[in-house]
């Protein structure tokens, strides 16, 4: 997902006010006028004159910024997304620095968010403890005798924030959504997925041995023993884990994750000894757990008991060691960099120590500085415009649902419904976290994450019995994103993401459309993709179709996938169609559902030109914009084999060759790359 800098032509252009409702309805002189005071929101120098829109419509959009465009050394994408994210850190550093300078009151959340960032800030004491602040950790690992005492620290480890075989976490149980219940899912990889540890191709062999290399000099570093039999021993436990670990396409099936188990049963599963490791993680009191993926349980409880304590405590050396090494002394932040950011990214160089403060700050005092961030940043005319938008895609939705050829009137019903359910979150929310519990001290690095680990661990466990926590957010104000929250059937819009080009409030209404009325049109989809549509108004996994309807949703469902199939990320790497299918519905009901809301918005009104382009090309040239994006060739590669998203330019350009109004609007014929015949293209909402 990507942004870029406004080019010479779009930033003249917003120096006029205006909006489309202002807009003359006579073809005369003063008419002419009022449209050139209008803000298009269109990028113009990003233009590639060159590529037909017909062939490449993200290119045609976007191309000459992606000849342009240099991707940082210290970043591994630059794009729509990417740097409005930097923006909303540099935002965040501002706050941060501003609270520092301020003598604040011993446990104020000012003090707290000061004196993490000077934590992270203060190498020459993070140099001076060395490995002091994990001595007690790799000591509770030393002690460990038996399998007992492994499974606890197990969950010990999870509690502090370090890396364990499986994660635990509470979340509403998704076939009864008015309760909490916990949950296991399958975890312990340093690499990114199953497969890095099997595939033959070059580039995995080299990225093993590589892990090897660095889990050695990690260890020799650390004088924790010898390095080379301690890669060994690591790489022999996570294969084994990999092994048992279900795809991500399988893990995607929400029906086939939901497995609840009652505690007492557990064993028939895997004989581990489930009451120690529960009761340190605090679940020990629920009777039944969710397993996500029983068959790496399984496995798991095999490779428990069939390795010895002594490797499991070089793994569990190990995980601590990596997931801590960015709070530790320089050689072993930047050992950790050469290889995570750099070998298996493509990251260049490090990024400055105070970018990674600001993030450090974010993940763990997120909503304290969201506050300012909204005060500062969001204006309250924003939230207003974007209440309106919301309502107005979900009008077209349902508009949309009236008009569906392939679904019953008896699915429509429900389908209005659950629509009719969604709840809009937009901004910041109503009730912000409470930090009061966690303690935050100036010279603790390490000790202030794992603080903030156990008190975020203790909130969760703090959930179970007791009511549903809808004004909870998943994610803070500052951040440049937005999601679909299945078992709350809530659809969340941070702030951060309500700028250009998503947002333009100072542009008129077509390009917004395109923009973040996609992007609200693209969580709403998400309540109706493959798996959100398992999910009834509700929240809960709960059938709500007739059996001839989801065999007509299915087929248009398999359509897109093979569509997918087809495009092209490398010449040896094709996109996932299984893995993105979600995303990719939600992409396509984002620009199907938005496109709807505009002409709906327009209430008839005459068609406008502005810097060349109609109503409807802006709202596609708004659409192609918000997905520019530019990745080392390494990060894409490992996006496709993890990421649930397809690429940018795949985002951009599929769900356009399936909309007929594509078609009209940029003269699109048969021989054009973005021609699809009418009966492959896929309609679904």
């Amino acid at each position: 997902m990507k942004r870029v800098l406004l080019g010479s032509l779009c930033a003249s252009a917003l120096l006029m006010a205006g909006c489309a409702e202002n807009v003359s309805t006579q073809p005369t002189a003063t008419a002419q006028a009022v449209q050139q005071q209008l803000v298009s929101g269109i990028e113009l120098a990003n233009f590639d004159a060159s590529v037909r829109p017909q062939d490449d419509f993200y290119s045609w959009v976007n191309g000459t910024w992606q000849k342009t465009a240099q991707i940082p050394a210290d970043r591994t994408n630059v794009g729509a997304f990417y740097d409005l994210r930097e923006k909303a850190r540099d935002d965040v550093k501002a706050i941060i620095e501003e609270v520092a300078a301020k003598s604040n009151k011993m446990g104020s959340d000012e003090q707290k968010v000061a004196d993490l960032y000077r934590s992270y800030m203060d190498t020459d004491t993070i140099e001076a403890k060395g490995l002091s602040p994990l001595k007690a950790e790799f000591e509770k690992i030393s002690a460990i005798k038996n399998k007992t005492d492994l499974m606890a620290y197990f969950a010990h480890s999870q509690v502090i924030g370090s890396g364990t075989p499986m994660a635990f976490y509470v979340n509403v149980d998704a076939k009864d959504s008015q309760r909490y219940a916990t949950h296991i899912w399958q975890s312990g990889l340093s690499l990114p997925d199953r497969d890095y540890y099997f595939n033959d191709g070059e580039r995995f062999v080299e990225l093993r041995e590589g892990l090897a290399a660095h889990i050695d000099k990690m260890f020799t570093m650390a004088n924790l023993g010898d390095g080379a039999a301690a890669a060994k021993t690591v790489m022999d436990i996570e294969t084994q884990l990999a092994e048992g670990h279900w795809t991500r396409v399988e893990s995607r099936n929400s029906e086939k994750r939901y497995n609840k188990y009652q505690v007492a049963d557990l064993n028939a599963l895997a004989k581990l000894d489930w009451s120690a490791y529960l009761k340190v993680l605090g679940g020990d009191k629920q009777t039944d757990i969710i397993i996500n993926q029983p068959s790496y349980i399984e496995a798991l409880g095999k490779t428990i008991n069939e390795t010895s304590i002594e490797d499991w405590k070089t793994y569990l050396n190990w995980h601590l060691l990596t997931n801590y090494a960015s709070l530790l002394p320089a050689k072993f932040d930047q050992e950790n960099f050469e290889y995570f950011a750099k070998s298996l990214n493509g990251q260049q160089e490090q990024k400055d120590r105070w970018k990674r403060g600001v993030a450090m700050v974010n993940g763990n005092l997120g909503e304290v500085v969201g506050k300012v961030y909204v005060e500062r940043h969001f204006p309250a005319e924003a939230k207003a415009r974007m209440k309106d938008l919301v309502e107005n895609l979900r009008k077209a939705y349902a508009k949309s649902i009236d008009e569906l050829d392939w679904m019953s009137a008896e699915t429509k019903v429900k389908a209005k419904e659950k629509l009719a359910a969604f709840t809009p979150k937009i901004g910041y929310p109503d009730k912000w976290e409470d930090y009061s519990a966690l303690d935050i001290k100036a010279d603790d690095l390490v000790g202030n994450s794992m603080r903030s680990a156990m008190i975020g661990h203790q909130k969760e466990i703090e959930k179970l019995g007791g009511p549903i926590r809808t004004y909870e957010w998943h994610m803070t104000p500052q951040t440049v994103n937005a999601y679909y929250n299945p078992v709350m059937n809530e659809i969340v819009f941070p702030a951060a993401i309500l700028q250009p080009p998503f947002f333009n409030m100072e542009a008129e209404d077509a390009v917004n459309y395109g923009g973040i009325g996609a992007v609200i049109g693209h969580e709403m989809g998400h309540g109706f993709d493959d798996q959100g549509a398992k999910y009834d108004k509700t929240g809960s996994l709960n059938n709500w179709w007739t059996e001839e309807d989801l065999k007509q949703f299915h087929a248009r469902g398999e359509a897109l996938i093979a569509q997918y199939d087809g495009y092209q990320v490398f010449d040896d790497l094709n996109v996932n169609g299984k893995l993105t299918l979600g995303e990719n519905i939600g992409d396509l009901s984002g620009a199907t559902i938005a496109y709807k809301a505009y002409k709906m918005s327009l209430e008839g009104k005459p068609d406008m030109v502005l810097d060349g382009y109609n109503n409807d090309q802006r709202f596609f040239i708004g659409w192609g914009q918000i997905w520019r994006g530019k990745y080392s060739e390494k990060a894409l590669r490992n996006r496709v084999a993890t990421d649930p998203h397809s690429p940018a330019q795949f985002r951009a350009n599929g769900p356009l060759s399936n909309m007929d109004e594509f078609y009209s609007n940029f003269e699109v014929k048969e021989g054009d790359a973005m021609y699809l015949p009418e009966d492959k293209r896929v309609k679904i909402w």
